[in-house]
């Protein structure tokens, strides 16, 4: 079995790569700024995003992955030749051997979409990995035993709930909420508590500095600056993080029920080695404070975050086949 050179965490708001024997290389978001007059790419990545509400009228922004499946075919293949080359170099001649993250939950029609983007952006070899397995390796979890381990991914789009025993997915959901709904949550909770209207990095820089999922003894507070909706005029104004957890209860409520719905279909031996081993998180938006304290709290399950949970995925995307490899030559 091949071993890849490169791992690819697709995600809806930022791409990771991890280059064999390097570790995780790049880390962009996945944004393409695209010239409408010209009709053409502008700018790819961190330049894209840093364009974005800088420039003329006529530069738009494409996040051509929605909930880690492809929108734009033509422009997520241009962006994936982009990265790969910035990974790996100029100098790299030989086509490489490329493993992709999917998402459980997708048709072969979106399968076929990926494997095809990554063929025409340079692999010469494709292996699609699932989601869940490629956090836990990359959290470096065991999952070539039989005994049953639990992983939560959340990332920017979605979140996958998964329990994994013998190098697979015994139940797993994937639902479509994740860090974007806790920022549009902010943005909502500023035009209705404060009139306020704020843009997505102000609602991100927000939920970074003061975002709770739990209540706190001590309170920490944030000036906000945006635009008054009645006015139009800049304004600023103080949110406390007791108001963002108020504004993030429901996309956490959700986040909630997918753990709470897989644990519920897990055959109970399994059940018995979580409850024993616990569950743990990866995804940016794992770091959210107070969210594995609110899913031990709700579960009763010792929960802890993994310990690089943003590179979590892409690592174990790149170290997928080496360590299925492993487990199955082990076990014969």
């Amino acid at each position: 079995m091949s071993i890849s050179d490169i791992g690819i965490d697709l995600g809806t708001a930022s791409i990771l790569i991890y280059l064999r024997g390097k570790g995780v290389v790049l880390k962009e978001p996945s944004v393409v700024a695209f010239d409408r007059d010209a009709n053409k790419i502008k700018a790819i990545g961190e330049e894209a995003r840093m364009m974005l509400g800088r420039s003329t009228g006529n530069i738009v922004a494409i996040r051509p992955l929605k909930n880690g499946i492809i929108s734009d075919y033509a422009v997520t293949e241009q962006m994936l030749k982009y990265f790969i080359q910035k990974a790996s170099g100029k100098l790299s001649f030989k086509k490489p051997r490329i493993s992709v993250n999917m998402p459980c939950a997708v048709t072969e029609v979106e399968r076929k979409a990926v494997e095809d983007a990554t063929y025409q952006a340079g692999a010469r070899e494709v292996t699609l990995v699932p989601e869940p397995v490629a956090a836990a390796i990359g959290a470096e979890i065991d999952i070539s035993r039989p005994c049953g381990k639990m992983i939560v991914d959340i990332g920017a789009g979605t979140c996958k709930a998964a329990v994994l025993s013998l190098d697979g997915i015994v139940v797993e959901t994937s639902i479509k909420v994740a860090g974007d709904n806790f920022d549009s949550a902010i943005i909502h909770y500023a035009r209705m508590a404060h009139n306020l209207m704020i843009g997505e990095r102000t609602a991100e820089d927000i939920k970074i500095h003061v975002g709770t999922a739990i209540e706190r003894p001590q309170q920490k507070i944030m000036e906000v600056k945006g635009r008054d909706l009645t006015t139009g005029l800049p304004k600023t104004v103080r949110i406390s993080s007791e108001d963002i957890r108020e504004a993030i209860k429901e996309p956490a409520g959700d986040i909630l029920e997918a753990v709470h719905s897989v644990l519920e279909k897990t055959p109970p031996e399994l059940a018995a080695d979580i409850v024993e081993r616990g569950i743990v998180l990866t995804g940016g938006s794992a770091l959210l404070d107070g969210l594995e304290e609110l899913i031990e709290e709700k579960t009763g399950i010792n929960t802890v975050t993994a310990e690089d949970p943003i590179s979590a995925v892409a690592v174990g995307t790149g170290r997928y086949l080496e360590v299925i490899s492993a487990g199955t030559s082990q076990r014969g």
